[in-house]
């Protein structure tokens, strides 16, 4: 039975870090990429960097044979956002898309960057609130992907012997908290790459139909707030004051 075929070209996208950022991978490479640095405002700038890397590779919308996404955990928004792009060109262009969290692609990046696989490498992403998203992979005893703080952290990894690669936007940090409670890490000073993805993603097979829904990984629910007050513009009943 034939293996499942790659992708021989792919648009990825990343809203999840607190960037809008884009790359093509085409026969067997990083063709060209581009990141914008940005807290907000990532649904005005994602698809247009899309066209942009697109233009930028000279590869036609047709050649693409998947369209991959980064799923989070990350900003609630930006998270959102980069689905929803992805989801929309996928649709467009009658592809398949491939979701893969910023774990996966970080870790993948850690295992290579310290040329060992089966390094015990913890992922830390930042999550605001003095918390982190945090999973251990390649270790004798995991951590479970999920939302941490100081404290949860430290008692998930207590004791422990084995030396931590860190990686993600968080561990430069959080690497002397851990140290200073006599845990042996190295901070790889690795940040998310939607490059990265891209490669990760241009080595899966590709889904078959019917094709998969891709579901986000928030970890944390969305922050609301419900209005004290209607605003002034709601009507009101005939002879109160707006």
């Amino acid at each position: 039975m034939p293996d499942p075929l790659t992708p021989s070209a792919l648009l990825a996208l990343d809203a999840a870090s607190a960037a809008a950022s884009a790359a093509v991978w085409c026969d067997g490479r990083i063709v060209t990429e581009e990141s914008l640095a940005m807290a907000r405002g990532q649904s005005e700038q994602l698809l247009p960097l899309a066209q942009c890397v697109m233009e930028q590779a000279a590869c036609s919308w047709d050649q693409l044979d998947a369209i991959a996404v980064s799923t989070g955990p990350g900003g609630f928004t930006g998270v959102r956002i980069g689905l929803a792009a992805a989801q929309g060109l996928a649709l467009a262009l009658d592809l398949p898309l491939i979701g893969l969290s910023c774990f996966e692609v970080l870790a993948a990046q850690a295992a290579r960057h310290a040329g060992a696989p089966s390094a015990a490498i913890l992922i830390l992403i930042d999550a605001k609130r003095a918390e982190v998203y945090g999973q251990l992979v390649g270790a004798d005893r995991s951590l479970p992907a999920g939302l941490y703080d100081q404290d949860s952290l430290l008692a998930a990894l207590l004791p422990r012997d084995q030396p931590l690669l860190l990686a993600g936007s968080a561990a430069p940090d959080w690497r002397s908290r851990l140290a200073d409670a006599g845990l042996s890490v190295e901070d790889l000073g690795l940040a998310f790459s939607v490059s990265a993805l891209a490669c990760l993603a241009a080595a899966r097979p590709l889904p078959q139909r019917p094709w998969p829904l891709v579901e986000p990984l928030y970890l944390r629910g969305a922050d609301t707030t419900t209005p004290k007050a209607p605003p002034r513009w709601i009507s009101t009943a005939k002879g109160n004051q707006a």
